[in-house]
């Protein structure tokens, strides 16, 4: 299947529905992918309102060149950039993590083990190394890290193992279906109905995009960038990337005191939770990629002056 294949929006209305509230601002879609929210976003825009996209994926941004409206613009670059932009310049930020259906149905992005590949999995493959590149070098502490942090895998150790042993034999993994048996061959037991390759291939991804880190970066910016009630729309995936969007709006949704000066006045909360939510049962059956999927809002309380 190439990376043209159809690429169904997680949520779509759900996250718009919650993102645009003034359809003369400025919404940023921080993760493009093939633009299913960023249409109707600008669908919602009166002829004053303005979109700001970014994607790392170069075809995310070829895919963008179709969309001939002078109100959008986008920005070949991770979404950690958007700080960049002018302060309380934002109506609303929409973040839609993970990876996209043509990304993981493309062989050549070596993003899933379904299919035999070269093990990339970069965000932008002209950028940066491959996970193969990396795990031609990395030690066996390294690669077991890198698997139980970001994939929850108890069984880490004895993968990170089997990679370096099999590398030392002289036959690095290169492929999708390498990396996929030899992880086969290591785990012991797997969750009914999961690929026993599952966790570490998501670990993997997870690590060489720096995606939590970006993430938190990408937050912490919202809010330079949020107008007063301004909202954050941030659709996660997985439990890593959902509890760091919680943590954060849970964070500042709270007044800080400053213990080293008990009299003075606390630092205000800088958002509000406005709910979380999950895909319908409809969505869930018509597309089971969504079935995962958390919906996060909040809005901006107050901007520094």
């Amino acid at each position: 299947m190439s990376s043209t294949a159809v690429h169904t929006t997680v949520m779509l209305h759900e996250a718009v529905d919650a993102l645009v509230h003034d359809p003369d601002g400025t919404y940023i879609d921080a993760t493009f992918g093939r633009g299913g929210h960023s249409r109707l976003i600008l669908s919602r825009l009166s002829p004053a309102g303005r979109l700001i996209a970014f994607d790392k994926d170069p075809e995310a941004i070829a895919a963008a060149a179709e969309i001939a409206d002078s109100r959008f613009s986008i920005r070949h670059e991770g979404f950690a950039q958007l700080g960049d932009l002018p302060p309380a310049s934002a109506a609303g930020v929409l973040m839609d993590l993970g990876v996209s259906s043509p990304q993981i149905d493309s062989p050549v992005r070596g993003f899933s083990f379904r299919f035999d590949g070269p093990l990339d999995m970069r965000m932008d493959p002209t950028r940066g190394e491959s996970v193969a590149e990396w795990l031609a070098a990395a030690e066996v502490q390294q690669i077991a890290e890198v698997i139980r942090d970001y994939g929850e895998e108890r069984f880490a150790g004895p993968i990170a193992k089997a990679i370096v042993a099999r590398r030392q034999e002289g036959r690095p993994v290169s492929t999708t279906t390498e990396l996929a048996e030899l992880v086969a061959g290591a785990v012991k037991t797997r969750e009914q109905g999961q690929n026993p390759a599952t966790r570490t291939f998501q670990a993997l991804r997870i690590f060489i995009n720096a995606e939590l880190e970006e993430l938190q970066q990408v937050l912490s910016a919202s809010l330079g960038v949020l107008q007063t009630g301004g909202r954050i729309s941030a659709i996660s995936f997985h439990s890593l990337e959902d509890r760091i969007v919680k943590t954060f709006i849970a964070q500042q949704s709270k007044e800080v005191y400053d213990r080293r000066a008990p009299f003075a006045p606390p630092q205000p909360m800088r958002l509000k939770a406005l709910g979380r939510f999950k895909p319908s049962a409809a969505e869930v059956s018509a597309n089971p990629r969504s079935r995962s999927a958390v919906l996060r809002v909040a809005e901006r309380t107050e901007v520094p002056a």
